[in-house]
C-alpha cells in the first residue's frame, strides 16, 4: 500500500519505520530538521525490549503535492493541527484515498453516519467552520485509537515506550474491504489492530482518562502516579470521569471496563508525563478542544451537567492563552 503519515512525529514515526520495513511504500510529510533526519537516515526506531529499528526505505517530503495520491493517509498530528494542513492535504487523495483519523478526543465527525437523533450534527469545538468537514469527505474517513506511548528524542529517532495497538473503525460500524485491507497491513508490520464495530465506544474508553488526566497534570506539573496517589486530585479525576460517562451513555456508548479499571490502568503507567503537560513544559499549544471542551459542548447538546470539567476547561483554557501571549515561555521556578 502507498501510505502517506501526516504528522513525522512519535506516533507517526513509530507507524511509518514498522510499516515500511514491513513494505509498504510510506511516506512522511515533513519539514525541517526532521524533514533533513528523514532523507538522510531513513527513520529509526528504539523498540519497547530497546533494539534498534531503521527503515531506511522512507520517503520523506515537504509537499504533499510531491507526494502524489495515496492509499491511505495517517493523520498522526494534534488535533489542532487538522486545520492547518487544509486544503494542500487533498494532493493527496485519490479517488479511494482512506483518511485515518489518529488523533486523541473527540474528532469532527463523531456524529457522521452515527444513527439516532444527532447525526450529522457538527462538533464546533473542534470544527468551529466547518472546514474539515467540508474538505475532507466522510467516506473518506477511517476512525483509530492510539493506545502506543512513544517519543521524539531527536529528528528522525523515535523511542517506543510502551503499546503496539491501533484499533481501526468505519465510521458506520461495517467490516468493509479496505478497513480490513489496512488491518492486514498494520498486522504485517507487528502492530495489534482490531477492527471494532464501534470505534465510538473505544474512543471513549481513552477519552475517559485523556480528558482528566491531561488537564489536570498541565496545571499542576503532576504525572499519572502523582495524581493518581494525592487524594484530593483522584477525587477529582473520579468526578470528571463520572461526568464524562453520563455525557457518554447519553449518546448511547456502553462502557465495557469500569471507572476503577481505567483509574487502575492510569495509575499503573507510573510517573509518566501526559502529553498536555510535555506541551506545556515546550511552550506549544494545548490540545483542548478535542479533549476537554468537546466533551462540554456534548454535555450541552446531551443536556447532561459538566461542572467539574467546565471548571478545569475554564482553567486550562486560561493557562493555554497565557502560554500564547507570553510565547510558551511559561515557567514554574523553585525559590
Amino acid at each position: 500500500m502507498k501510505i502517506a503519515i501526516v504528522g513525522a512525529g512519535a506516533i507517526g514515526g513509530y507507524l511509518g519505520a514498522r510499516l515500511s520495513v514491513a513494505g509498504e511504500e510510506v511516506t512522511f510529510i515533513a519539514r525541517n530538521r526532521n524533514l533533513a533526519a528523514i532523507q538522510a537516515q531513513g527513520f529509526r526506531l528504539i523498540q519497547e525490549d530497546g533494539s534498534p529499528l531503521r527503515a531506511p526505505g522512507v520517503r520523506a517530503v515537504e509537499s504533499t503535492a510531491e507526494a502524489g495520491p495515496q492509499d491511505a493517509v495517517l493523520l498522526t498530528v494534534k488535533a489542532h493541527q487538522v486545520r492547518e494542513l487544509l486544503p494542500a492535504l487533498r494532493s493527496l487523495f485519490g479517488p479511494k484515498t482512506m483518511v485515518v483519523t489518529m488523533i486523541n478526543g473527540v474528532p469532527w465527525w463523531y456524529f457522521q453516519k452515527l444513527a439516532g437523533p444527532y447525526q450529522g450534527r457538527a462538533v464546533s469545538s473542534v470544527d468551529p467552520d466547518g472546514a474539515l468537514a467540508a474538505q475532507i469527505e466522510v467516506d473518506r474517513l477511517i476512525g483509530s485509537v492510539v493506545y502506543p506511548a512513544a517519543e521524539l528524542l531527536e529528528p528522525g529517532l523515535v523511542r517506543v515506550i510502551e503499546g503496539n495497538r491501533f484499533t481501526l473503525g468505519e465510521l458506520d460500524g461495517s467490516r468493509s474491504e479496505r478497513i480490513e485491507r489496512l488491518s492486514a497491513a498494520f498486522m504485517r508490520a507487528g502492530f495489534k489492530s482490531p477492527v471494532s464495530r464501534d470505534i465510538r465506544a473505544e474512543l471513549w474508553v481513552k477519552l475517559w482518562g485523556n480528558l482528566s488526566f491531561n488537564p489536570i497534570s498541565a496545571l499542576t506539573h503532576a504525572t499519572l502516579a502523582d495524581i493518581c496517589r494525592f487524594a484530593p486530585t483522584r477525587a477529582l479525576v473520579e468526578r470528571m470521569m463520572t461526568e464524562a460517562q453520563a455525557v457518554a451513555e447519553a449518546l448511547g456508548v456502553r462502557f465495557k471496563i469500569t471507572l476503577a479499571q481505567r483509574l487502575a490502568g492510569a495509575e499503573a503507567v507510573g510517573a509518566h508525563k501526559t502529553s498536555m503537560l510535555q506541551d506545556v513544559e515546550q511552550g506549544r499549544a494545548l490540545e483542548l478542544e478535542a479533549l476537554v471542551g468537546a466533551v462540554v459542548e456534548l454535555g450541552r447538546i446531551t443536556g447532561t451537567p459538566t461542572p467539574h470539567i467546565e471548571a478545569i476547561y475554564a482553567v486550562t483554557s486560561l493557562l493555554g492563552r497565557t502560554l500564547a501571549q507570553q510565547d510558551g515561555r511559561l515557567a514554574v521556578r523553585a525559590r
